[in-house]
């Protein structure tokens, strides 16, 4: 799992905990989902490259450090993935926003596109695909495709809680995708859904069942 990343800080470690609970409510869920993806875009970025740039301090010139520009974009997959968008954006606001909009078949539990709108510079960005939950893997996978299909070529993928099929499913379909997880999971149950999990995000970031 060279290219799987667990994000272990003790912030993203409690304020998941806090997502995971039955009793946590909508409200505090989605604050508490942003909260998460601000700081693991922390340790997305952690990677991007510098430049040195001339700067005036009150007191003199000197060469600082300052990102050389290389251009970003986050693509939430609806709709869950919207509850993450915006913790990124907060620390990255320069960043173009595109969207991938699947649904998950209940019979078959494969997704189907519906929806696909990117920045049209597809090829010049770094793009982190979001999703609260990597259950069959089968949402990233379709995603990711999407995105290679538009030409792009840099791509990693973040979630909250990830189940081992569906790592190991992005693994063997995108094996040049970094992918990014707060907390891996015991398994999948018959229903496809993560276990221990946190439940349906879509429906717990949105209120509706």
């Amino acid at each position: 799992m060279s290219n799987v990343h667990i994000i272990n800080h003790p912030l993203v470690q409690h304020k998941l905990t806090i997502v995971r609970d039955k009793n946590t409510g909508t409200k505090a869920f989605r604050e508490l989902v942003d909260e998460i993806a601000t700081l693991m875009a922390y340790e997305i970025t952690r990677d991007m490259e510098l430049e040195d740039f001339e700067v005036e301090t009150p007191i003199q010139k000197m060469t600082a450090k300052t990102l050389t520009g290389k251009k970003l974009g986050v693509v939430p997959i609806l709709r869950a993935g919207l509850g993450m968008q915006d913790g990124i954006l907060k620390l990255i606001p320069a960043a173009k926003v595109g969207h991938v909009g699947l649904y998950r078949d209940h019979d078959s539990l494969e997704p189907v596109e519906y929806f696909v709108k990117l920045p049209s510079d597809v090829e010049e960005r770094l793009f982190i695909v979001v999703d609260p939950m990597l259950a069959t893997g089968g949402s990233a996978i379709m995603a990711i495709d999407c995105l290679k299909k538009r030409g792009a070529k840099n791509i990693k993928f973040m979630c909250l809680v990830a189940a081992p099929e569906g790592v190991a499913a992005l693994e063997k379909a995108h094996p040049d995708v970094d992918i990014y997880i707060a907390g891996l999971d015991e398994k999948l149950n018959e229903e496809g859904y993560i276990v221990p999990g946190l439940g349906d995000a879509g429906d717990r970031l949105f209120g509706t069942k």
